[in-house]
């Protein structure tokens, strides 16, 4: 088994990465464990292509020069007083705002891929055959979220711009972990966890209905990749030991710090503000004058606040306890989130896209299993 791989149920076993024998052992394909049969089931309910017309036209038009894709009171930015004044005609405060759309989207690209590639490593490492085929299936549903992000990037944009300094360290430091516990918490549910909080966002905030169908569509997908990760938590979390906990704990902090701290940040938007001659230097000195007035006790708030989301998915897998609470609670009202049980707020949305998926993809049944029978 790996060297260092913190697993306390079998059907998250590994074996090192170029240890392609494992595979090949006989009683291995006799002991397929069920737990994530119904996930992969599901995914004929869910299943889209973004080749097809008929679940999404990228063709579909938005006037990117004269409508905002977000309303403006959703960027705080523009609120302070040197950007207002800098952007003060309404169409490069529209140039604005969408131009911070291309980065938010291009870093939502990148997470696909990596995500992508994250579940095609687990496929080389994962021992038993459910959990194999499940990381396989997961493999191409990112595949097709990254032809998609790609495909809108490119009918709105032209081309995506380059992955932030913070989230690509993340991303080659989850995807090269040799550990499966590193894996899953942080791609599978600190990235997914933050990813169905951006998307919900999007999906109840964009008025571009081509953009809000994306987000639809991908979240659907999302929701049980998610639940592979609860899955990993309830059978693991519960039985580690002290020493094996506070690991796991250390890591999903490290990886919450470096999300929380650094993808948004003023340094990593620096090629934001010289592509409107802001002088980043000020946009920073306006940003720290307006946290001295700001009330030292608010908290992320809103059920889509991604953070917050990000937050609450730790919390439910059981991997906040008092020895990490007060980072949190810093930050989110604990107790809050904690009163607010499993559910997630992207579990509608995914809920309905869904029905429209089988809307679409059951059609025809009728008339497919008669062929198929012949």
């Amino acid at each position: 088994m790996a060297d260092g791989n913190i697993t306390k149920d079998k059907m998250y076993g590994a074996v090192a990465p170029d240890d392609f024998e494992s595979m090949l052992e006989l009683d291995r394909y006799n002991a397929r464990s069920t737990a994530f049969d119904k996930i992969i089931s599901a995914t004929h309910d869910h299943f889209w292509d973004p080749l097809d017309k008929k679940y999404i036209d990228f063709d579909e038009p938005f006037d990117m020069e004269n409508v905002a894709m977000v309303p403006e009171e959703q960027n705080g930015i523009l609120k302070l007083p040197y950007v207002a004044e800098k952007l003060a005609d309404p169409k490069e405060k529209v140039r604005f705002i969408n131009y911070m759309q291309l980065w938010n989207f291009s870093s939502i690209l990148h997470g696909e891929q990596g995500a992508l590639n994250l579940s095609a490593s687990l496929c080389h490492v994962l021992y038993d055959q459910g959990a194999q085929e499940y990381a396989a299936n997961q493999t191409r549903e990112e595949a097709r979220h990254v032809t998609a992000f790609a495909k809108y990037i490119k009918s709105r944009w032209g081309r995506p711009v380059p992955c932030g300094a913070a989230l690509k360290q993340l991303l080659v430091e989850i995807i090269e972990a040799p550990e499966v516990y590193k894996k899953i918490i942080g791609m599978q549910m600190l990235v997914e966890g933050l990813a169905m909080g951006a998307f919900a966002t999007f999906y109840q905030k964009l008025n571009d209905p081509l953009g809000r169908k994306l987000m639809q569509l991908v979240m659907t997908d999302e929701a049980f990749h998610h639940k592979f990760g609860k899955i990993w938590a309830d059978r693991t979390i519960p039985k580690l030991s002290e020493s094996e906990r506070n690991m796991v704990e250390d890591w999903s902090a490290h990886c919450a710090q470096s999300l929380l701290f650094n993808q948004g940040s003023p340094v990593q938007q620096q090629a934001i503000f010289s592509e409107f001659d802001l002088d980043p230097e000020r946009v920073m000195a306006d940003m720290v004058e307006r946290r001295k007035h700001r009330d030292p006790t608010m908290r992320f708030r809103g059920e889509t606040n991604i953070f917050r989301v990000l937050i609450k998915t730790l919390l439910n897998a059981g991997l906040i306890t008092n020895r990490t609470m007060s980072f949190y609670a810093a930050y989110v009202d604990m107790d809050e989130l904690r009163a607010e049980g499993d559910r997630m707020v992207g579990d509608d949305i995914a809920e309905d896209g869904i029905r429209y998926l089988q809307a679409i993809n059951f059609k025809d049944r009728a008339k497919v299993d008669l062929v198929a029978a012949e």
